[in-house]
């Protein structure tokens, strides 16, 4: 277990690095093509949105502090639960919030994805 958590540890923050830079090219791979990811107002949202949104520049994350972090080992992947202080430019507007993000992570051939996920506001 003790692998795995540091393997997803690992991914986790690729993710998170590659979110506060923008990075499209890195999130392009860590991100399934077909995501299924709720987001904060309850919809769903598409690993195509995501891309456009950092693309565009219309989403900026500009703050990624994780405060807890968990792993739980499924068959053929894990689940994440990430409680994070985060802030972002969103439509030129700045907000922050507490975040608990649950992710699931699929291996297939040795390359790490996220297949889902959920984001509410903790506070």
């Amino acid at each position: 277990m003790a692998d795995l958590e540091a393997t997803i540890r690992g991914v986790e923050e690729q993710l998170w690095k590659a979110q506060l830079s923008g990075d499209v090219a890195v999130l392009d791979d860590l991100i399934a093509d077909d995501l299924l990811f709720t987001g904060l107002a309850g919809s769903l949202e598409t690993k195509a949105a995501d891309l456009q949104q950092h693309r565009s520049g219309a989403l900026k994350i500009t703050k990624l502090d994780p405060v807890e972090f968990h792993v739980r080992a499924i068959p053929g992947g894990a689940i994440t639960s990430v409680k994070m202080d985060a802030a972002a430019i969103i439509a030129g507007k700045l907000t922050s919030a507490i975040l608990r993000y649950t992710r699931v992570w699929i291996s297939e051939g040795g390359r790490w994805q996220i297949a889902g996920g959920h984001m509410s506001i903790v506070g």
